[in-house]
């Protein structure tokens, strides 16, 4: 089998996969579909955004998502996400796969874990995924706006390199 990685440095927090995880899973992908997020979405559905700026809208709504953040550390309500046992870095990625910087994996296990990536607006991305071997793991789950988000992550990080060499010839 051939995968075609792409050189991107990122960390990752993740563990054996326990029944305890779906819910933390679920409740990331719910918050994406926060009140505000809810709000826009059936505005663009009754055509009320067509005429509006789409980054303006996305900035505003970001903008919303952090006075709301704020309010929840005035109000010390924070945000528990369960321990993980490991924190490693990833070395590189592909769409639906990722390469660990170290040999970790244990062969055909599944795992649960959270990625850091460089997404707008800044969230954590939950995914399930199975090791195929001891460094390189398929992604066999995550919520559709982190899949499109991710393959746009990988496609910019693609064209990024592509310039990168192009600089250095």
């Amino acid at each position: 089998m051939k995968i075609r990685f792409v050189s991107a440095p990122l960390n990752i927090e993740f563990e054996e996969d326990k029944e305890i995880f779906k819910e933390e899973y679920d409740k990331l992908g719910a918050e994406i579909d926060d009140p505000i997020g809810q709000y826009i979405k059936l505005a663009k559905a009754r055509g009320e955004t067509g005429e509006s700026d789409k980054v303006l809208l996305e900035l505003v709504i970001a903008l919303h998502r952090k006075v709301d953040e704020l309010t929840q550390l005035i109000k010390n309500e924070t945000k528990e996400l369960i321990a993980l046992k490991y924190n490693e870095k990833i070395s590189d990625i592909g769409y639906e796969y990722i390469k660990f910087q170290n040999p970790i994996l244990t062969p055909n296990e599944k795992y649960y874990g959270r990625l850091n990536v460089a997404f707008f607006p800044e969230r954590e991305v939950p995914i399930y995924f199975i090791a195929i071997d001891e460094e390189i793991a398929e992604i066999i789950l995550m919520h559709d706006r982190d899949i499109k988000d991710y393959n746009s992550f990988i496609a910019a990080r693609e064209r990024a390199l592509i310039r990168e060499k192009r600089g250095i010839k």
